[in-house]
């Protein structure tokens, strides 16, 4: 019994993992790489591990830097079956075809702008897109299932986006037993809309993401007290409101929080767009699954409709709605992907608003080392869009109260409720935030490995009782 990494390694994009229980082969995510140009440029490398050799692949949810390259791998021949939750698959439908489309458009962009007669190839076409799609199987939470010949799965809500995952993976082989917990990605507790995390007790050892191990969050209260300063700073200059939102999850959190808060932001001065047809898709998503929502959530997501924004939302889905969004100076609330600022609808409208200082940029997720939204964030006094250079004159906020990931202490409280301290490996985290982790694991009892891209580990074994 051995464990590979092949993706987030001492960074947080690429899921990627590999489990072996004699010469049986299960793949935990198959995640895009983001980021840099250069980071981007290896998601067209082969895989480093034969395809033809993987058995089956369990998906903990539908961010595209979990699920993005299963296209791929259908491309280089994996016709195995994809376990992963009902409302994942939903999602992934929305997800990877949008994904799909857009290395469609980047590659005929690459064309005209090399002037190139021979035509360029995109990552994966929507072909692709859909043809992986039939491979997906579903599995509910709490039922436990067998994949193959000693190895059985269960997952349990992580409270990340809808339909994520913590697996449970039961592996038995010729060297003994082994239970191993893959934490996927973690949600921050007490979020909007999603029930918290669940927690597990038993473990041989455990798959854990330290996307925040080196911070905690603002308090609730004080994340929608600041959201309250920064519309009414907004409402005094009197220019419009962007936010980069990821579609799947914080999209979705964004509307029930205006829902809730309309009266005490201000935003009947406001006029608020959904810009992003993917999430408008994605929001609808959420409303076949009330079951996974917290019973406080569930009112405001009827089905059909979400109630108290209606007459304040406008949903913009094609192309010419969104220019026409360019042309409005103020009052407009712009919610756009992507989250990180590295494509699609917001990038026009930083074009037009990042230059202006009655423009308010609001930040409410995590931004990757080499994009967009990370040079907001560190405080860049110019952005590239398309090649060139435009000065950042609006005003950034960054709300990290928002995130949709656990931070240090609830990874901490995560990982005490398991019983007698099993080891942890951490993946999916920028170094700092695995070292610091690494550290308060330790002091909680914790054997802590950090994994290496391309590193092969055994796991610990045990005899069956």
């Amino acid at each position: 019994m051995q464990y590979t990494c092949f993706g987030a390694a001492q960074e947080v994009t690429g899921s990627c993992h590999l489990i072996e229980v004699d010469g049986r082969r299960l793949l935990l995510d198959c995640g895009l790489i983001q980021g840099t140009w250069e980071e981007e440029a290896k998601n067209a490398e082969p895989f480093p591990f034969d395809v033809g050799s993987i058995d089956v692949v369990v998906l903990s949810h539908a961010h595209i830097d979990h699920s993005g390259r299963l296209p791929l791998l259908w491309r280089a021949g994996y016709r195995g079956p994809i376990y992963t939750h009902p409302a994942t698959r939903d999602l992934c439908s929305i997800m990877l075809r949008d994904a799909a489309y857009i290395n469609e458009r980047e590659a005929e962009r690459n064309q005209r702008r090399n002037n190139k007669h021979k035509t360029e190839e995109p990552l994966y076409d929507r072909q692709d897109a859909e043809a992986v799609m039939q491979q997906f199987l579903p599995v509910q939470y709490g039922e436990r299932t067998n994949l193959l010949p000693g190895i059985d799965i269960r997952l349990n809500d992580a409270g990340h986006i809808l339909g994520a995952a913590i697996v449970e993976l039961w592996l038995s082989g010729k060297e003994g037993h082994c239970k191993l917990v893959y934490s996927g990605d973690l949600g921050h507790g007490g979020r909007p809309v999603l029930q918290d995390p669940a927690t597990i007790k038993d473990a041989d050892t455990i798959l854990m993401e330290s996307t925040y191990g080196d911070r905690n969050h603002r308090g609730w209260a004080e994340t929608y007290d600041e959201l309250a300063d920064i519309f009414e700073q907004a409402t005094k200059s009197k220019g419009n409101i962007l936010i980069p939102a990821f579609a799947v999850g914080r999209t979705q959190a964004l509307l029930h929080l205006f829902a809730e808060n309309r009266q005490a932001w201000g935003l009947d001065r406001w006029q608020i767009f959904l810009d992003s047809p993917m999430a408008i898709e994605a929001t609808e998503v959420y409303f076949k699954y009330p079951n996974l929502l917290r019973k406080d959530a569930r009112t405001l997501w009827r089905p059909g409709k979400h109630n108290d924004v209606t007459d304040r939302l406008t949903l913009t889905r094609t192309t010419e709605e969104s220019m026409r969004l360019n042309t409005i100076t103020g009052g407009a609330v712009i919610v756009a992907g992507s989250g990180m600022c590295t494509g699609g609808r917001i990038r026009h409208h930083l074009r037009y608003n990042v230059g202006r200082e009655d423009c308010h940029i609001i930040i409410v997720g995590y931004q990757e080392i080499g994009t967009t939204g990370r040079a907001l964030v560190d405080g860049a006094k110019n952005i590239r869009l398309w090649g060139d250079s435009y000065p950042v004159a609006a005003a950034i906020h960054t709300v990290g109260g928002l995130s949709a990931h656990a931070d240090q202490t609830e990874l901490l409280q995560w990982y005490r409720a398991f019983n007698d301290s099993p080891p942890v490996t951490l993946v999916h985290g920028e170094p700092e935030a695995q070292s610091a982790l690494s550290k308060e694991l330790g002091k909680a009892g914790a054997e802590v490995r950090i994994a290496i891209k391309g590193q092969t580990m055994p796991l610990p074994t045990r005899k069956q009782k």
